[in-house]
């Protein structure tokens, strides 16, 4: 069977999991992160890919970026996988896969989604019980986002970042103002199930839009069709979404 045509638009923010494969480490010293960020750094605008978040866990990757084209972001992690790959089996004089098939992914193009698809990014070493603040965490763009810190990887922030403020303090302090309370539950869940089933994320409107523009459906289906499964929701403390 075929697998199913991931949902990309150009100029419509994406968020994205890259997961290590059978949920293993991808990540065993800081070394590896700052290895895959400067590669991040490099192909990134090269790929025509613009990135807004970012999060590094021990086992998976998160990223919410905007692609020129609908491979954009395809061509990005294809690169920086085999990269990084190559790295780790010749560091650890390992062999075989590291990462578990496609990278997932879910469109986002409206004001609650794509800030909540970045608050949920930097604050996934908070749900894992990593940190009990998202500042607490070195590698994850939070720090840049709320406080201006100097970024590992150059971002470019999203128009509706931008809007939060009138300058960059301004910007940051609302940016901040977000992160006092949890995401909602039900955000969350909806996240998790467009990410893990390629669904677009947003109101019934921007689905249908969607839709109309892919001539494919970009929702999950009716009762009694069939259904994208969807992968169990992991209790490794550190892998959390």
């Amino acid at each position: 069977m075929p697998r199913r045509a991931r949902i990309a638009l150009p100029e419509v923010p994406l968020h994205l999991i890259q997961r290590g494969n059978n949920r293993q480490a991808c990540f065993f010293a800081a070394d590896d992160c700052h290895y895959y960020l400067d590669w991040l750094t490099d192909l990134a605008p090269r790929c025509g890919c613009r990135l807004h978040a970012w999060v590094l866990m021990s086992n998976h990757v998160h990223l919410l970026l905007t692609p020129d084209s609908t491979d954009s972001a395809g061509r990005l992690m294809k690169a920086l996988g085999q990269r990084y790959v190559q790295y780790v089996n010749r560091t650890y004089r390992r062999s075989g896969t590291m990462w578990e098939g496609r990278f997932r992914s879910c469109i986002a193009a409206e004001e609650a989604y794509v800030l909540g698809c970045q608050r949920y990014i930097e604050l996934n070493p908070v749900r894992a019980g990593m940190v009990e603040h998202p500042a607490d965490y070195p590698w994850s763009s939070y720090r840049f986002n709320a406080l201006g810190e100097a970024p590992r990887v150059p971002l470019v922030p999203h128009p509706l970042y931008r809007a939060l403020g009138q300058d960059e303090s301004g910007r940051r302090a609302a940016y901040r103002e977000l992160f006092r309370h949890e995401l909602e539950p039900g955000l969350v869940d909806q996240i998790r199930r467009a990410t893990n089933g390629n669904f677009a994320l947003g109101s019934q409107s921007f689905r249908d839009q969607v839709t109309a523009a892919l001539g494919r459906r970009a929702s999950r289906g009716a009762p009694g069709r069939p259904r994208v499964a969807l992968e169990p929701e992991s209790r490794d403390l550190f892998d959390p979404d």
